[in-house]
């Protein structure tokens, strides 16, 4: 063949002799090859080549016909003569094979053979894999104020700047990716992209950077907003109740918000079953606005049933009816159902506790449809163990314990013994005390005490029996007006200053009061107020029998206001006036007396130790003819006047608190504005959920011969 790929053709449509193809003439155009001289008989024609072919059989069992004896083929020139393989004759074996010298050597003994099990599959995994360093690099989210938010669920931080390759390390920076992008889209920003990339730091070659960058786009706002909701009363109130705009930035926490609000305060309009739908969002790439529309089943309008107690009924419906602070036929509000929940609860006598609206389907006033409310209820646990301790200088350590059955007389009639010891103070009582007394929040109670003091002031063995009504505050529903009323008897010896003998002497009364209070309340807490003010009269008309009847009334009004600087400082004040009419100080017991000082009083003074106090004539001196004031005890007073202002400031859960108090406890019926004592100190706070615990140091301003310099107050509680 003249040129690879090309060959003359034979058959009927070869070109006839004489004449030539147009690939030879473009050949022979271009010199390649001479028309004349085209090669000839290289391809057979097909009669040819089928009579070549050698016979077939139809047999298809027939011996194979065997193959013509092939002619040595010639050498190829230039090639290498091969020599052929000696012919080995039947039956003979080959040489053997040089011997292998290491194969003669003997063999390790077994006890140094290596017992090193081999490493498997198992141990590798176990095993701390190798490790590459990584830093976390974000731009543009700072902007958009999503960087923290990002941190905090970003899977590059998450593995802490450590992976095992740099594949787990991209695929970290691929999932920050969507984050970023979520993150953007959360605050309208839907056309917002991010791409991460890994690279090498300059001179440390086996760390890497992961740099996730967000580019947030534009910023999409809300353009019609449709609530599709029935008819409500009043009209348009759940758009009312849904603050959104157009306008707004298409930001997922305030459209969830939002959402949220109509969820919260339908139920307290009158709609318990509202189901808020799935809202639908439409963007508009061209105006950069989304349509908002949200879907509303409001149901129906409803008020106030009745009470459905089901399950292990603690409370049977005429005691469950005492604690709703709504009646049948009030329009419905959550708020007030929560309420009889919260109230239900504190009662301390419930394992689980719900109340569950259902509808009726009966009609109610205005429209509305009528709503029980299904109690259910299961018992819990009704016996306690309380316990406390405090101490105060001049009144020592005190530790208080009590066992509570709060329905030992079903409903919740509660026995409660107590008992105090103390290195001033012992005693027990027991009291019977009802919760809820028909009526929420009122109490009666009835009880004994018995009980030793032993203060500079008296010795006192004192028993009571008493009876007592109370309207009382909780931390669920703290009042404006609250009161309490009773009666006491009481039976006490004690030791008291004779004057006209210059010494103690023991003597015994009896005493019969009817005390009562009224408490005017606008602050905002109970045990931590921070606003507001408070105002208490204490009214309580007695008699004592001590050889001779004697009434008089015992009386006290105090005043607490508290004022907010910012959130964390809050100046507290207090004044305090206490009066005790009809009678001689000297004729009356010495523990029914008025007395300064201590951790409730003027902090720096010892607790009962401002007022009057007995004669220096009444001390003995000492070996040397020596006589000490301190040892003067006091003798108590008829009147008493405090005043006391704090500012407490808060940090967290603790607290710093300077205060500056001032007083006395003075013989007059009437208490006086000179000689008053002031004390000053700093306390420190710890807040609980059950209120703070307070330690206050104060010492005295105008101490007086035999003060201490330094008092310690430890207690629960604010010191007003």
């Amino acid at each position: 063949m003249a040129r690879p790929g090309t060959a003359p053709a034979r058959g009927p449509d070869a070109p006839k002799a004489g004449s030539t193809t147009d690939v030879e003439a473009d050949e022979a155009a271009r010199g390649d090859v001479p028309v004349d001289n085209a090669p000839s008989g290289a391809i057979v024609p097909d009669a040819e080549f089928n009579a070549a072919l050698p016979p077939l059989s139809n047999d298809l069992n027939a011996p194979l016909e065997p193959m013509p004896s092939a002619e040595p083929a010639a050498p190829i020139a230039g090639a290498p003569a091969v020599t052929p393989a000696p012919i080995v004759p039947a039956g003979t074996l080959p040489p053997p094979a040089p011997a292998d010298t290491e194969l003669a050597q003997p063999l390790t003994p077994l006890s140094a053979a290596d017992t090193v099990p081999l490493q498997t599959a198992a141990d590798v995994k176990d095993a701390d894999a190798p490790e590459i360093r990584y830093e976390t690099v974000v731009r543009g989210l700072e902007p958009l104020g999503l960087d923290d938010e990002f941190k905090s669920l970003s899977a590059l931080r998450e593995g802490d700047g450590k992976a095992g390759n740099a594949t787990q390390v991209n695929a970290r920076a691929k999932e920050d990716e969507g984050l970023a992008v979520r993150l953007m889209k959360s605050l309208g920003y839907y056309d917002g992209v991010a791409v991460s990339t890994l690279e090498t730091v300059p001179g440390e070659p086996a760390k890497l950077r992961a740099i996730v960058t967000a580019t947030p786009g534009r910023l999409y706002k809300l353009g019609q907003i449709t609530v599709n909701a029935g008819p409500t009363v009043p009209p348009n109130l759940v758009r009312e109740q849904l603050p959104l705009k157009t306008g707004d930035p298409i930001e997922a926490a305030r459209i969830q918000g939002a959402e949220a609000n109509v969820s919260l305060i339908l139920p307290q309009r009158g709609y318990p079953f509202v189901k808020v739908g799935e809202r639908d969002i439409l963007l508009d790439d061209e105006t950069v606005t989304g349509d908002y529309t949200l879907p509303v089943d409001t149901g129906p309008r409803s008020s106030f049933g009745v009470l459905r107690p089901e399950g292990d009924s603690v409370f049977y419906v005429e005691h469950l009816n005492v604690f709703p602070r709504f009646k049948q036929g009030d329009l419905f509000d959550n708020r007030k159902r929560d309420d009889l929940r919260e109230a239900l609860v504190a009662t301390g006598l419930f394992d689980t506790l719900a109340v569950e609206p259902v509808r009726t389907g009966q009609p109610g006033p205005d429209g509305t449809e009528q709503v029980d409310l299904v109690v259910r209820q299961s018992k819990g646990p009704w016996r306690s163990l309380a316990g406390s301790a405090g101490y105060g200088t001049g009144e020592g350590v005190k530790v208080e314990g009590s066992w509570t059955h709060r329905n030992l007389f079903p409903p919740e009639g509660a026995l409660i013994l107590t008992a105090i010891g103390g290195t001033q103070q012992q005693g027990a009582s027991a009291t019977f005390r009802r919760q809820n007394a028909g009526k929420r929040d009122r109490s009666f109670s009835a009880g004994v005490a018995a009980n030793h003091s032993n203060y500079d002031a008296f010795d006192a063995f004192t028993g009571t029996a008493f009876v007592r009504w109370a309207y009382d505050s909780t931390p669920i529903w703290q009042k404006r007006f609250t009161y309490a009323f009773g009666a006491e008897l009481t039976g006490t010896n004690e030791s008291v200053f004779d004057f006209a003998r210059n010494e103690r002497v023991r003597r015994t009364y009896g005493i019969a009061a009817i005390p009562a209070q009224a408490v005017w309340d606008t602050s905002d807490d109970l045990l931590n107020p921070t606003k507001g003010y408070r105002l208490k009269l204490n009214l309580s008309p007695e008699t004592s029998v001590q050889g001779a009847v004697r009434p008089y009334a015992r009386t006290m009004i105090e005043g607490t206001v508290y004022y907010p600087i910012s959130d964390s400082l809050v100046i507290a004040g207090r004044a305090r006036a206490g009066s005790i009419f009809g009678i001689d100080r000297d004729d009356i017991a010495p523990s029914r007396r008025y007395y300064g000082g201590g951790g409730g009083s003027v902090r720096g003074y010892g607790f009962q130790r401002l007022g009057p106090f007995e004669p220096v004539s009444s001390l003995v001196p000492d070996e040397d003819g020596e006589i000490d004031i301190g040892d003067l005890r006091p003798v108590g007073g008829r009147s008493i006047n405090e005043f006391a202002i704090e500012a407490r400031y808060r940090f967290g859960n603790f607290g710093i608190v300077p205060f500056i108090d001032a007083g006395n406890a003075y013989e007059s019926t009437f208490p006086k504005a000179s000689d008053l004592r002031f004390g000053a100190g700093v306390g420190g706070r710890f807040y609980t959920n059950f209120g703070p615990m307070r330690v206050d140091l104060a010492t005295p301003l105008n101490p007086r011969p035999g003060d201490g310099k330094i008092a310690l107050y430890v207690s629960i509680g604010q010191a007003f």
